[in-house]
C-alpha cells in the first residue's frame, strides 16, 4: 500500500511564491496543505545562489504576507543610506526557515523536501526512492509554472573546449588563485552583480571584459521603495512619461530624465527591459568597466579566445570566463490562474512575485468559484523587451482595478508590505502624496492609453 498524504492542496514548489500562496491560504482557510519540492529544504532557488547575492528590492516586498522579511528598516550608512534595507541570501534562507516551521507547528502544513512530484497525485522521494500519494479531490497548486533557471544549476549555453576555465558565478567567492583577467557573460541582474563584486574586491576596471549582447534598462532603486509618496510618485512618473512619449525609445529616455530608469553606457540604446532595480553606487562602479563586447551571443570559449555571434575576442590565456548566461525568468504564455488541472501561479501585479502569489492564495481562500477567481486575478507576463514592458503595465494596472474593487481584498492589501502600492489604514498624507495622486490623475488615462499603444494592446483593450 502506498501510504496516502491527508491535504485538501498539494503546493509543488516551496519557493517564493509556493511559501506566499501557502501562507496566505491557511492563514485564511482551514485547509490542510502539503508543499513538495525537489530540494532538501524550502527556499526555491536562493538555496542554490551565489553566496553574495542580495534582493534587488526592498525586503519588505518579499516573502509572506504573515512574516515580514527583515526589519523594515531603512539603511543609515553605506552607499544607500536612506534607503530600505536588502537581504542577503543567508537572511533569506534563515526567513524560509522560520517560515516553514511556523507552518508545520500550526498543524496545516506539511513540507515534503527533497521529493519529486510525478503528477496524477503521485509523489516519490528523491532520498529513500519512497511513494506517497495525495487523496482524491486534492488540488494540485502549481508553483514551478515561471521557476527561473539560475547559472548554478544550467550548464553554460555554449561550448567549451578543453583548457578554457568556464565557471558559473557561484564559484567566484570560492577562488583561491586570481586570473589576469575575468570574462563575465551575460546581460542582467546577475552579471552587474557579479561586475560590482569583482570591483568591490580590487579588481582592476581593465581587467574584467564584459561580453554584453543586449544593454538592459533598469529601475533606480531609490524610487522602488516601500514609501507610499515615494511608489506613487513613482508611479505617477512613468504615466507622465508614456503620455507624452512619442515612441517606445522616447519612453525609456524620458523616464531616465525623470530619475526611474538607468542605463549602463548613456550612448547606447538598451533593448532588454527586464528592469530589475539598481543604484546609482552600483551604476558608477559598472561604468568603469570599458572592455564591453558587443557581437551578440558566445558560440564557444576556447583558451585565449571566444568565438561569437558576430566576431571573435581575444582574451588572456588564463582568463576566468564566469558564466551568468542562465535565462534566469521564464515566459511561458499566461494561462489562467485557475485551471481544471491545477492552480498555476503567475505574477499578478507588475515585477513583485511574492505578492502575486499571497494574493492568490487569499482569493482561494476567500471565494468558491474559479471563474470569478480568474477575473479578480488576470496574470501578469514578467517583461523582456521594451514592448513587453509597456503591455507588461497595462496588464497589470488591470489586474489592480480587478482585485482592488474588492473591499476586503483591497484592505488586505493595504495590511501586508508585500504590496508595493499599499497606503496602510491611518497613513498620513503629506504635499508629496496629495501631488503624486493629482498627476496620476492627470496623467493616469492617457499614459495608459499610449502603453496600451506601445505595448500592441490598443485593439484589445
Amino acid at each position: 500500500m502506498v501510504p496516502t498524504v491527508d491535504a485538501d492542496y498539494l503546493v509543488v514548489g516551496a519557493g517564493a511564491s509556493g511559501m506566499a500562496f501557502t501562507d496566505a491560504l491557511t492563514d485564511h482557510a482551514d485547509v490542510r496543505v502539503a508543499v513538495v519540492d525537489r530540494r532538501h529544504d524550502v527556499g526555491g532557488h536562493w538555496l542554490d545562489a551565489y553566496p553574495f547575492v542580495r534582493l534587488h528590492q526592498a525586503s519588505a516586498f518579499y516573502g509572506v504576507a504573515s512574516t515580514l522579511l527583515g526589519s523594515g528598516r531603512v539603511q543609515d550608512h553605506g552607499p544607500e543610506t536612506g534607503l530600505q534595507e536588502r537581504a542577503t541570501v543567508a537572511e533569506i534562507c534563515a526567513y524560509y526557515g522560520r517560515v516553514r516551521e511556523a507552518m508545520v507547528t500550526s498543524d496545516k502544513v506539511e513540507v515534503l523536501a527533497a521529493c519529486e512530484y510525478l503528477g496524477d497525485g503521485q509523489i516519490v522521494s528523491r532520498v529513500s526512492g519512497k511513494r506517497l500519494e495525495v487523496r482524491p479531490g486534492c488540488r494540485v497548486v502549481d508553483a514551478r509554472y515561471l521557476a527561473p533557471d539560475i547559472p548554478a544549476d544550467t550548464p553554460p549555453p555554449f561550448e567549451v573546449a578543453d583548457g578554457a576555465r568556464v565557471r558559473p558565478v557561484n564559484d567566484l567567492a570560492r577562488l583561491t588563485e586570481a586570473p589576469s583577467q575575468y570574462v563575465v557573460v551575460g546581460s542582467g541582474k546577475t552579471a552587474t552583480d557579479a561586475c560590482v563584486w569583482l570591483l568591490a574586491h580590487g579588481v582592476d576596471p581593465d581587467a574584467i571584459c564584459w561580453i554584453r549582447p543586449r544593454d538592459p534598462w533598469m529601475l533606480n532603486r531609490a524610487v522602488i521603495q516601500p514609501d507610499p509618496a515615494v511608489f506613487t510618485g513613482m508611479v505617477a512618473d512613468v504615466m507622465a512619461a508614456a503620455a507624452a512619449a512619442t515612441s517606445l525609445d522616447d519612453l525609456f529616455r524620458r523616464l531616465e530624465d525623470a530619475g526611474v530608469m538607468l542605463r549602463i553606457d548613456r550612448s547606447v540604446t538598451p533593448t532588454m527591459a527586464k528592469t530589475p532595480t539598481l543604484a546609482t553606487w552600483e551604476l558608477d562602479l559598472l561604468r568603469t568597466i570599458e572592455q564591453v563586447v558587443r557581437l551578440g551571443h558566445i558560440r564557444r570559449v576556447e583558451p585565449g579566445r571566444v568565438v561569437l555571434d558576430d566576431g571573435t575576442v581575444t582574451t588572456a590565456k588564463d582568463a576566468l570566463v564566469v558564466h551568468c548566461a542562465a535565462s534566469g525568468l521564464k515566459y511561458p504564455p499566461l494561462v489562467p490562474i485557475w485551471g481544471p488541472a491545477a492552480i498555476t501561479l503567475q505574477p499578478i501585479r507588475v515585477g513583485f512575485p511574492c505578492f502575486g502569489a499571497a494574493l492568490a492564495g487569499y482569493v482561494e481562500a476567500t471565494r468558491t468559484a474559479d471563474g470569478e477567481k480568474n477575473r479578480l486575478c488576470p496574470p501578469t507576463p514578467y517583461a523582456n523587451t521594451l514592448t513587453d514592458w509597456a503591455a507588461m503595465n497595462v496588464l497589470g494596472r488591470r489586474s489592480s482595478l480587478a482585485f482592488g474593487a474588492e473591499p476586503d481584498i483591497k484592505e488586505w492589501a493595504n495590511s501586508t508590505a508585500l504590496n508595493p502600492a499599499r497606503i496602510p489604514a491611518g497613513y498620513p498624507s503629506s504635499a508629496a502624496l496629495d501631488d503624486a495622486h493629482e498627476r496620476l490623475r492627470t496623467y493616469g488615462a492617457p499614459g495608459v492609453a499610449r502603453l496600451e499603444q506601445l505595448g500592441g494592446l490598443a485593439a484589445a483593450a
